[in-house]
């Protein structure tokens, strides 16, 4: 069929006093499709579909044939699924395509009233928006890496926040969110987040949260922060939080270059300057900082700040007095075997609480770390019953040291087989009195000249226990 528009083509030149001859070179068809334009009515319209459909030109679709029963079986469940719509049209015989088929049922189904929008607006000091973002850089210097960021942003004055994260895991939200709190200078009413499983773990199908994420939910709850999680059928909500995310991809990464990740880092605190107090927002027409003295005025004074916040973990402690989070055992009083109890993470330091009994620990981030509090390992050995007991658990934490302490003792046992219970108390002790790292590094050097004695490790430690300068134990 010739389009619409070339057959208004024709009808124009036609009127205009062109031959049927000149009419056709002129439009590019034969002088019979010209005779033809020209008997028609005049053309009101440049839909070729609905033209193509209104002279029922092409093969008749099977599935139409089937339009009515699909019409019918809509009318009395309308929220059937073109799947089980069909079942049901082969069941009665239909042996068409199931694309053709999906593409009528797609029309037959009664459209939905459009619904008003509703803006996702707010007053000063009632909502923040956050979500995480990433987006692939590329250095000046060829490098390319992908960055993770957190952004917030005060919905009434449009003041912002961002921060460059290493992951997007739950501690690493609630972290970023009260120092962007802190940065606000206080807390709105409510603060709006997408989805993300750091936040919400299941929901119902009509968006209501059924579990939260309990790292997320405890902070909450100490900084007193109303919460309302985005559901991905509300566009107008949904959008706003993530176009908080476009916006900072568009305004920053993607219009500037950077040389490494320390210029990436100085340009985002220029860029923090340059949007927060000189440039207007698009939104209100304002520079945010205007605004912000209105907004600040409205916030609730901060509960909780970045370094005092404390995540919380439910833990128990271990047959061997320790507990572990994330890898890395933390000790605690012998007393405290087998008792529940709660771990506050902070950001550098770990606080347990197993019933009466409280540890407080350095956090712990290199692999294979471990904290082990000196007291801690007195009591464990004061607990035990029996000086064969109380020998094997010295020796224990020891060898817990790791390679270093392993081949030491190993040479010693085979070595000196009648002195290593001796030499097994004076490292002991020297454990006790200067901790692992110092004693690792003394065994390592006593390793190298190899010389094997506790007091060869105690005369590279710089303090050799009274008992062993008492003492010359045998090579």
């Amino acid at each position: 069929m010739i389009g619409m528009l070339k057959r208004h083509e024709i009808q124009v030149l036609r009127r205009a006093g062109h031959a049927q001859e000149d009419v056709a070179r002129l439009a590019g068809v034969s002088e019979r499709e010209v005779r033809r334009v020209e008997r028609e009515a005049p053309v009101d319209h440049v839909d070729d579909a609905l033209e193509r459909e209104r002279r029922g030109i092409g093969r008749p679709s099977k599935a139409e044939a089937y339009r009515d029963f699909v019409t019918r079986l809509l009318a009395e469940e309308p929220q059937l699924l073109s799947v089980e719509l069909l079942r049901r049209a082969r069941d009665s015989g239909y042996d068409g395509a199931k694309s053709a088929f999906y593409a009528m049922a797609r029309t037959a189904r009664p459209k939905e009233a459009a619904k008003p929008q509703v803006r996702f607006e707010g007053v000063a000091g009632e909502f923040s928006q956050h979500d995480f973002g990433q987006v692939d850089v590329s250095f000046l210097d060829g490098r390319k890496r992908r960055v993770h960021f957190f952004a917030s942003r005060l919905k009434y004055s449009r003041w912002a926040e961002v921060t460059l994260v290493p992951n997007e895991r739950a501690e690493t939200l609630v972290r970023a969110l009260v120092e962007h709190l802190a940065a606000f200078g206080g807390t709105p009413l409510v603060a709006v987040f997408d989805r993300p499983k750091t936040v919400a773990l299941s929901w119902r199908r009509n968006g209501e949260v059924t579990e939260w994420n309990p790292t997320f939910a405890g902070a909450v709850l100490d900084l007193g922060l109303g919460v309302e999680v985005c559901w991905p059928y509300r566009p107008q909500e949904k959008g706003s939080v993530e176009n908080l995310v476009g916006w900072v991809k568009g305004s920053f990464f993607k219009q500037r270059r950077f040389l490494d990740e320390e210029d990436m880092l100085r340009q985002l605190g220029e860029w923090h300057d340059e949007v927060n107090t000189r440039r207007p927002s698009r939104a209100t027409g304002e520079v945010p900082a205007a605004r912000m003295e209105a907004e600040r005025s409205r916030l609730r004074p901060l509960r909780v700040g970045p370094e005092e916040l404390a995540l919380r973990f439910p833990v128990l402690v271990g047959p061997t007095g320790v507990v572990r989070h994330d890898d890395h055992p933390y000790s605690m009083p012998p007393e405290a075997i087998g008792i529940a109890g709660t771990l506050y993470l902070y950001r550098d330091r770990v606080r347990i609480v197993a019933g009466r009994h409280e540890a407080w620990h350095p956090r712990l981030t290199e692999p294979g770390a471990k904290s082990i509090l000196p007291e801690h390992r007195a009591q464990a050995v004061a607990a035990v019953s029996g000086k064969r007991a109380k020998r094997y658990l010295k020796r224990e934490h020891l060898l817990q040291l790791g390679g270093a302490a392993y081949q030491y003792l190993t040479e010693i046992v085979h070595r000196r087989p009648g002195a290593w219970v001796h030499d097994v108390d004076l490292l002991h002790e020297l454990l006790q009195r200067h901790g692992e790292h110092a004693l690792r590094e003394a065994l390592g050097r006593a390793l190298d000249d190899e010389v094997y004695g506790a007091e060869y490790v105690g005369h590279f430690l710089g303090a050799l226990p009274r008992a062993a300068a008492q003492q010359e134990l045998p090579l």
